[in-house]
């Protein structure tokens, strides 16, 4: 029972969010598709979300917000999850917010493009959602080798 993936955004085309979404498959495993919803930002939006989430007074890349918690590495299932089921019958499972600035900013400073910052900082924000951390030392190796499995599907990796 391999998951389904959409991500629902104005900021990507067709064709972007399809590869994106393909390249997902198998992170999760899910009985309905997940839902991911991804808007880009203005600093001032992504400080004042980091702000009123985080209690940082910062600008950041992305923030995620998650609809549910203790899902990591379990099926995903939509019985379990009737409150996050939307009208097409997807298990939204959180919203991604990324600030285009600062992926500008981090795709010069890393010496790769802003196509890859910006699936990488997606990416990130879909493991977040998928219950996925880097806290612990432990945690953010296994959150990495996620988002660079991710990232090699798409032909992204890093240089």
């Amino acid at each position: 029972m391999k998951s389904d993936f959409r991500i629902d955004s104005e900021d990507l085309d067709e064709e972007e969010l399809a590869r994106l979404c393909h390249a997902l498959t198998g992170l999760a495993e899910s009985d309905a598709p997940l839902a991911f919803e991804l808007v880009f930002v203005d600093e001032e939006e992504i400080k004042r979300l980091n702000a009123r989430e985080r209690g940082v007074d910062a600008v950041t890349d992305v923030l995620s917000f998650p609809t549910t918690d203790g899902i990591k590495g379990k099926p995903i299932l939509a019985d379990a999850h009737k409150d996050c089921i939307d009208e097409e019958g997807r298990i939204l499972l959180g919203s991604i917010a990324i600030c285009k600035k600062r992926a500008e900013e981090q795709a010069k400073e890393y010496g790769h493009s802003l196509e890859r910052e910006i699936f990488y900082l997606t990416v990130h924000g879909v493991l977040h959602c998928l219950g996925y951390d880097h806290m612990t030392e432990e945690d953010k190796k296994e959150m990495r080798a996620k988002e660079e499995e991710v990232m090699a599907r798409m032909n992204l990796q890093r240089d």
